[in-house]
């Protein structure tokens, strides 16, 4: 039984000498209460299993739901690449998952790596739908720092650059030397890429960049729209962007293979992990695939079917007097290929572009034309005069082949008569039965 202090010293009755003070409940109420609050908070997340969709300024959709409470929370450590269709938020997804993580208490430094064009975006999204304050990293913030700080070991929530972390070996030193993230979220992740070229491999400083993140991080998200560029070898390398282990060495079959979620683009699936396959590292959903809440589709359904229409005589004309210097040209760059396969690719790479132009435009085409025909002209007046090709100086637009075919690879004055000698007399027409000017006529029909 309690008693009142005046009767036993503030005691129970009975108790002796040693017996614990009555508590005197003369603290601030306030602070309890604010105390409480916290601890509440800090546990609500075992109440609300999705306390962060109900502390946030979004309505998110069932995908985002899925992504972040079925894919990425389960999985401890995170290894994961977020490859919806644009559109499908994986922004909201990435803000939903760094809140949930820090309500349970599992995330206290954050890193967003964004291109230079993104960050700002980035950090409104945060701090309006997420109330997420982050800090970028400018030049500001990093003279600020000196030479002897460090703004990764300054700031806990920040979101930096692609380029300037990559580019920089400053940054990256002072990165590697900072405390390890909870997080790190690299958006538009593609760029970060990595090739085979023949039997070497070619690292990016994006790609270095990359490797280091995803040592210096628990949790590593990476998300693009285009996790696929074509080439399973590049793909298996980007792949050993989040587990080296699995992806390491040459390549093997199956590195695209499913992770057991709805992916929706039709695209065949390699093994599991034992042969390679990308199983539980990555979810890919295609707009036909995102639904809202009421079952129905979230975009309109795209319907592709070609349209075809005639070509007047004039269009009918500019497009067989191009294609045929197209096809001519490639004809030439497949004979480079005995004894320079990168220039025979470089040309053929070169009059796509044509193409490409031609199916833009004729005016489009004929720029490109008239260009590359100066560049030519130049050419033979130089080798005319006796310099040889390699010392012309042209001015390169964007619209011109970065590698000509047409260069004459033999320099001197000689050679050049002789070739220019077998256009004028015709041997070339005979040659090969066509019209050697072909490039004149393409550019005079543009």
């Amino acid at each position: 039984m309690l008693v009142t202090g005046g009767e036993t010293g503030g005691r129970e009755a009975g108790a002796g000498p040693d017996a614990s003070p009555k508590p005197a409940f003369g603290g601030d109420g306030r602070r309890f209460r604010l105390a409480a609050e916290a601890e509440r908070i800090r546990l609500a997340h075992l109440f609300d299993p999705y306390l962060a969709v109900h502390a946030s300024h979004v309505e998110p959709l069932p995908h985002q739901i899925t992504a972040v409470y079925g894919e990425m929370l389960p999985r401890q450590p995170l290894r994961f690449l977020l490859a919806d269709d644009p559109g499908a938020g994986k922004t909201i997804m990435a803000g939903l998952l760094i809140r949930e993580l820090m309500v349970r208490g599992d995330l206290e430094r954050c890193l967003v790596v964004a291109p230079g064009s993104l960050v700002e975006q980035w950090q409104d999204e945060l701090a309006s739908k997420f109330d997420l304050a982050f800090d970028l990293l400018t030049r500001e913030r990093v003279a600020a720092a000196g030479a002897g700080g460090n703004p990764f070991a300054e700031c806990n929530h920040l979101i930096a650059r692609l380029d300037v972390l990559s580019r920089s070996d400053d940054l990256r030193r002072r990165l590697e030397a900072a405390k390890e993230w909870d997080l790190v979220v690299c958006d538009e992740a593609h760029r970060m890429a990595a090739s085979f070229f023949g039997t070497e491999v070619r690292y990016t400083k994006r790609y270095r960049l990359g490797r280091l993140l995803g040592a210096r991080c628990r949790h590593f998200l990476l998300m693009t729209a285009t996790p696929h560029n074509g080439k399973e070898e590049d793909f298996q390398l980007f792949m050993a962007l989040l587990d080296p282990d699995r992806f390491e060495g040459r390549f093997r079959g199956g590195a695209r293979g499913g992770d057991g979620a709805s992916h929706g683009d039709g695209a065949p699936r390699g093994g599991g992990a034992s042969q390679g396959g990308a199983s539980g590292l990555l979810r890919r959903l295609t707009k036909e695939a995102l639904l809202r809440f009421d079952g129905r589709p979230l975009f309109p359904e795209r319907r592709a079917h070609t349209v075809r229409y005639a070509l007047s005589d004039g269009e009918a004309a500019l497009y067989a007097a191009v294609t045929a210097y197209v096809r001519e040209e490639m004809d030439r760059a497949e004979r480079f290929a005995a004894r320079d396969e990168k220039r025979r690719r470089n040309v053929g790479f070169a009059l796509q572009i044509l193409q490409r132009r031609l199916a833009s435009s004729p005016a489009a085409v004929h720029e490109s034309l008239r260009r590359r025909r100066e560049k030519l002209e130049a050419r033979f007046n130089h080798l005319l005069a006796g310099a040889g090709p390699d010392t012309v100086r042209t001015g390169r637009d964007a619209d011109s082949p970065v590698h000509d075919p047409d260069r004459v690879r033999t320099p001197g004055r000689s050679s050049g008569r002789r070739v220019l000698n077998a256009v004028r007399t015709g041997r070339v027409a005979a040659r090969t039965g066509r019209d050697p000017h072909d490039l004149p006529r393409a550019t005079a029909l543009a």
